[in-house]
């Protein structure tokens, strides 16, 4: 606390001033303590300002320096081709007219008048080169260190508590963007204000990855580490394709890449090649799992030039894939391949998938947890709604059960070796539309797809116990019984027709639903995550209740009252249901 004091004294009086005039806004008597509280001139406080500095790089091909952004709109001359640059997405435009000849000299004018927004945020307009290049010579040079951090970011909203000086909190204020924190941090390494950051905190990695803080320590660390961890791109040209050929290498032999687009001499091709899986190997080895789980091996090159980087892609059969590719943007997680004539690759990497998988890995993927069907397409005929609530669970000794109405109804199942791949087939009683023997095209955690001919067979993964959101609609559900207290259907309101019946979600998987004559209804459910929570419900052909064979999105939930929704494609809510408990 004593620190704290020492830093009090250097609070301008007039700040002092404003801290005690605002006595009447006192929210919360909390005194910060040395850990907690940003010092001026601290290496926190500097590595929080360094953060939030306007990385000027992502526009280099433009105006050739970091430490400066163009605003868009922009026009610009490339090649005596008139362009106008409406966002980040047509920089691509002119690295593709740079890149279409290999010995021709690139040029690029702009039109001015345009607007600078500088490292500090600030704007100011531009009125001829002179004046630009003037801005220009401040900026460190292509590939020089600058004190900008761009390897790590705050993900906002964050917030800061500001103190007066009896350590009260006077205000609380929260940030949006790297503008609002860069002024506000300004005032604290100015010592107009005296404030801590509100934890936790989350920051967000070049690749995109999450990392959550919870004290000024932990955030020192971690800003810290992450200064030097990616490639800060601040050269002249766009997109990261600056790479040495080691360090391009190493990021193809990362991790497995699933193409994700795919055009061939100016042919949409990505029905073809879409979900195929390539893995770079070492000497030079490149694998290409199709979609049938065909395995295809060809060779990989790369090289480095002035124009960028390149891969070469050598196959026997594959004829499509064998073409020396530009690298022509890079993000994190995904890279994007061009050549002149209509030539594009999008990958997207994905460390989860294995390439090259076994029968015996298969099965094990297989026993690992509950699967739901979420797709089942017979010859054209959409099956997956009579499996909604309806897992299957593969066991060991080629057994198989699909659980129906709290019930497993049990079968075999295999896993196939075929000259083009692997294969699943279940055989389950009743249930001819599973009795296919299914190619296995596509497996990572979480999602198998299975086709054949004319099916199509999408199973998610359903691991219980795991989720404490689902734990807690488990409990819910299961702990009382319930009635529809409304039920819309569009503009309908058909709450009537469920009038006295009594429904009951048991631990098993079965829902019982008693009808006002003691009747009983037999139903099956799973409540289960996919980007939200979600209640699948199925009570076969049984009326009333048969209107509600549906997955619903859960909306609101409580040990009282559920409330469900049912939407549209395009967003819009077509019915409601509400669950009341039965008291």
């Amino acid at each position: 606390m004593k620190d704290l004091m020492k830093t009090l004294l250097f609070v301008p009086f007039f700040a002092f001033l404003l801290f005690t005039s605002c006595q009447d806004e006192v929210v919360e008597i909390t005194p910060p303590n040395d850990s907690e509280a940003l010092v001026a001139n601290s290496e926190l406080t500097k590595l929080i300002s360094a953060t939030s500095i306007k990385d000027g790089s992502a526009d280099n091909i433009i105006d050739r320096a970091s430490c400066l952004s163009v605003e868009l709109p922009v026009t610009v001359i490339v090649n005596g081709l008139e362009v106008t640059i409406d966002s980040k997405e047509d920089f691509k435009v002119i690295e593709a007219i740079f890149n279409e000849f290999e010995d021709d000299e690139d040029h690029l004018d702009i039109v001015f008048p345009i607007t600078i927004v500088l490292s500090n945020h600030s704007e100011i307009v531009i009125e001829n080169r002179d004046a630009l290049e003037d801005l220009i010579q401040e900026c460190k040079g292509e590939n020089e260190p600058d004190d900008d951090i761009e390897c790590i970011d705050f993900k906002y909203p964050i917030s800061f508590s500001v103190y007066n000086a009896n350590f009260e909190i006077i205000d609380v204020i929260t940030i949006e963007s790297d503008r609002q924190l860069y002024h506000f941090i300004k005032r604290v390494k100015e010592g107009e204000v005296f404030a801590s950051l509100n934890f936790p905190v989350t920051m967000v990695l070049s690749d995109g990855s999450a990392v959550v803080v919870n004290n000024n320590q932990e955030l020192q660390q971690v800003i810290h580490d992450a200064k030097e961890a990616c490639d800060e791109d601040d050269d002249n040209d766009y997109g990261d394709d600056d790479f040495t050929k080691e360090r391009l290498d190493n990021l193809l032999m990362s991790c497995p890449w699933v193409v994700y687009e795919f055009k061939r001499n100016e042919d949409n091709l990505n029905d073809k090649y879409r979900e195929y899986v390539i893995a770079f190997k070492e000497d030079n080895v490149v694998k290409v799992r199709a979609r049938g789980g065909d395995m295809l091996t060809g060779t990989w090159s790369t090289r480095v030039t002035e124009r960028g980087a390149l891969i070469k892609l050598e196959f026997d059969t594959l004829v499509d894939f064998t073409l020396e590719w530009f690298v022509y943007d890079l993000e994190p997680g995904k890279i994007k391949l061009y050549q002149a004539g209509g030539n594009r690759i999008i990958l997207k990497k994905n460390c989860d998938i294995v390439v090259d998988y076994t029968k015996e890995r298969i099965k094990n993927y297989l026993q690992e947890c509950l699967w739901r069907i979420v797709r089942l397409s017979v010859d054209g005929v959409d099956n997956e709604k009579d499996y909604i609530g309806t897992p299957l669970k593969f066991f060991e000794n080629n057994v198989v059960k699909l659980r129906v109405n709290g019930e497993f109804v049990e079968g075999t199942y295999e896993i196939g070796v075929r000259n083009n791949g692997f294969v699943l087939q279940i055989i389950l009683e009743g249930r001819p539309n599973l009795k296919l023997e299914w190619f296995i095209t596509f497996l990572e955690p979480g999602l198998i797809k299975l086709e054949n001919a004319t099916n199509r067979m999408v199973l998610q993964r359903h691991c219980p116990n795991v989720d404490d959101d689902l734990n807690y609609v488990d409990n819910v559900l299961i702990d009382s019984e319930w009635e529809v207290a409304l039920y819309e259907d569009g503009d309908v309101n058909k709450t009537e027709e469920f009038h006295m019946y009594t429904i009951d979600f048991l631990e098993s998987g079965w829902i019982k639903v008693t009808d006002p004559n003691n009747g009983i209804i037999d139903g099956s459910w799973l409540a289960y995550r996919n980007e939200g929570l979600f209640l699948a419900m199925h009570f076969g052909i049984e009326a009333p209740f048969d209107a509600l064979n549906h997955r619903w999105r859960i909306k609101e939930i409580s040990e009282n009252r559920i409330e469900l929704k049912d939407y549209s494609a395009t967003g819009t809510i077509e019915r409601i249901l509400v669950l009341e408990k039965k008291v």
